[in-house]
């Protein structure tokens, strides 16, 4: 089945893959110039990826450190621009090392084109790295 084309459609089927910690195919979702970043990013971390590989290179222990369980409080809202939409939600569910829990409030803002992530800002709180066992990134801090 092909992946969803609109940004909407396209957003709700990235976070079903996370949740089934399918991370190659989330990151098959991501065109292969895509940018992401994290305007509030902690020294150490990193605020901007470019391309589809530094994206894929980011996320490849994700699941091995946070093992999320939910999308609650899901909302996807269109902008002006019918290619980007804002999410706001949370990521709920448990850190791997420590089994503490985790819970995370986001807003992104994500633009799509020819079916695939071309932008995707992620505005996530920095001070819930702090935890052990959160830092999946292999980050310097």
């Amino acid at each position: 089945m092909p992946a969803p084309t609109s940004p909407a459609d396209l957003f709700r089927h990235s976070l079903r893959l996370l949740l089934d910690k399918d991370i190659p195919a989330w990151v098959a979702l991501w065109a292969e110039d895509g940018v992401m970043e994290f305007p509030f990013a902690p020294d150490g971390w990193p605020r901007r990826l470019e391309g589809k590989e530094a994206v894929a290179a980011y996320m490849r222990h994700y699941p091995d450190h946070i093992d999320l369980h939910d999308f609650p409080e899901l909302r996807i809202l269109q902008t002006t621009d019918p290619q980007t939409v804002v999410v706001e939600m949370r990521g709920v569910g448990r850190l791997v090392e420590s089994d503490a829990p985790f819970d995370m409030t986001y807003i992104a803002v994500v633009t799509v084109r020819d079916g695939h992530f071309t932008s995707y800002r992620d505005y996530w709180n920095p001070l819930a790295v702090q935890e052990p066992g959160a830092d999946f990134t292999g980050s310097s801090r």
